[in-house]
């Protein structure tokens, strides 16, 4: 499994499986996703099926601890600050696969989550380094932005 720009061993890619074919037993699921993640706490894709896992069974205070350990590890991968906050353009070569790829989709999953959240501030910021990391918008942030735009105008 390719995802990222980064390679998943077959151990990896066979409990992600597992993890998807039982989504339903949502105990079970947490557990698989949980042991790849100890087998294998490189690996980004663990981290993107957690978040989205957790989202998905609309845990997103979960699902906001697990992005933001996938950005931890991203940085820690490419070389640049974790703290997304310190980060520029010049900060990471933000073009093409890898942990920056993975980094700046993850912060797009942040901005959602806690755009259903309501923490509407805290999304805007991230939208607004999106733009400024990734201004030809490879990650679809700008989706998030209208989004966030259209929950504004309704509170």
């Amino acid at each position: 499994m390719t995802l990222f720009g980064g390679e998943a061993s077959p151990v990896i890619t066979q409990l992600l499986r597992e993890a998807a074919a039982c989504y339903e037993q949502t105990p079970r699921a947490e557990a698989i996703l949980w042991s790849a993640q100890a087998i294998d706490p490189h690996c980004l894709p663990v981290y993107f099926s957690l978040y989205k896992f957790y989202f998905y069974k609309a845990r997103l205070e979960d699902a906001e601890k697990v992005a933001q350990k996938g950005l931890d590890m991203a940085a820690g991968l490419g070389g640049f600050s974790a703290d997304w906050t310190k980060l520029s353009a010049c900060s990471a070569q933000w073009h093409g696969e890898g942990p920056q790829h993975f980094y700046l989709f993850t912060l797009k999953a942040l901005a959602f989550m806690r755009l259903r959240l309501g923490k509407f501030i805290d999304s805007r910021a991230l939208i607004h380094k999106l733009e400024e990391l990734d201004p030809a918008d490879t990650v679809g942030y700008s989706v998030i932005r209208e989004v966030l735009q259209a929950n504004v105008k309704a509170h």
